[in-house]
């Protein structure tokens, strides 16, 4: 499966995320997690836009847990697929059944992958709550915590490069 690179450049309006944002971003995130009492056990990511995020959160908050669900979705800037589909290989319930868990993503645009996965894991026998960069006024999840809240397309640093190819 070949990974698709969305290109912005030509959106007069857009948010875009630096590395050095980022890192002050998840620093924020974090601390507004920490203070509000949530003591997750296991961080995970909703793969791809949500990796860089998860790891940074996992660190930020001294955790070694951490995992990942593959979801696929957005192809193109504004396209989507009719609804998210979870991809193999697929989370081990068992390993996460009774845990808290921090579900991580770089965006709640729709909605919708945050919310399949969080219905996902809590029927697997998880508390999972949500945390991401950035939400969007039209999501259908208002996610536990968030960093910024705007409705433009974003930008973030690992992906407004196209792929590298030989």
């Amino acid at each position: 499966m070949t990974a698709f690179h969305a290109d912005a450049s030509d959106l007069a309006e857009r948010e875009v995320l630096t590395w050095e944002a980022f890192g002050d971003a998840g620093r924020e995130l974090a601390q507004r997690i920490a203070d509000s009492g949530y003591e997750p056990e296991i961080v995970i990511a909703v793969a791809r836009g949500g990796l860089l995020p998860a790891g940074h959160l996992a660190y930020a908050l001294g955790l070694k847990l951490a995992d990942a669900i593959n979801v696929e979705f957005y192809t193109d800037v504004h396209q989507t697929l009719p609804d998210p589909v979870l991809l193999a290989p697929m989370l081990d319930g068992e390993s996460v059944r009774g845990k808290r868990l921090l579900v991580v993503d770089d965006v709640a645009d729709s909605g919708r992958t945050l919310a399949l996965v969080l219905e996902l894991l809590r029927g697997m026998g998880a508390e999972a709550r949500s945390a991401v960069l950035y939400a969007k006024s039209a999501s259908i999840v208002s996610p536990d915590f968030v960093w910024k809240r705007t409705d433009e397309w974003i930008v973030f640093p690992w992906s407004a490069q196209p792929p590298v190819t030989a």
